[in-house]
């Protein structure tokens, strides 16, 4: 039986697995559907974010996504840009090689950052797309 430690050592390839599934799901149900699983995909963001919120009321909304974010394994950070305002930045993202062929997993983190903040926020780089970092100006 192998440990965890011994586990880590073998190439798994769930990124490949999951562009996998997508693409069945694409191919037999339709682009809706992986849009659908894009958006329940991200729940998370709109489930826990007035959580933190109210756990820190003194949270700026960024810095309560950034929170959001890092739980989900995302490693994010707010940078204030004196300007524009503030910069969400995902310095990591668990789904990075799926998006990079399914955008739809950005494009559902984006409308969810909006939706939770009820306003536009705009997406100017993603990991997917082989920039270093994702980042989204609130």
């Amino acid at each position: 039986m192998l440990t965890d430690a011994g586990r880590d050592r073998f190439d798994a390839a769930y990124d490949d697995l999951a562009a996998e599934a997508l693409r069945f799901l694409a191919e037999t149900v339709g682009h809706d559907a992986v849009v659908d699983f894009a958006r329940r995909r991200v729940a998370f963001i709109e489930r826990d974010y007035a959580q933190v919120l109210s756990a820190d009321p003194g949270l700026t909304p960024a810095q309560a996504l950034a929170r959001v974010f890092s739980a989900g394994g995302y490693a994010a950070s707010v940078r204030d840009l004196p300007i524009v305002g503030d910069q969400l930045c995902q310095q990591h993202c668990p789904v990075a090689h799926v998006a990079a062929e399914f955008p739809e997993l950005c494009e559902a983190e984006t409308e969810a950052i909006s939706r939770v903040l009820g306003t536009h926020v705009q997406r100017l780089a993603t990991i997917a797309h082989g920039d270093g970092v994702c980042t989204t100006c609130i």
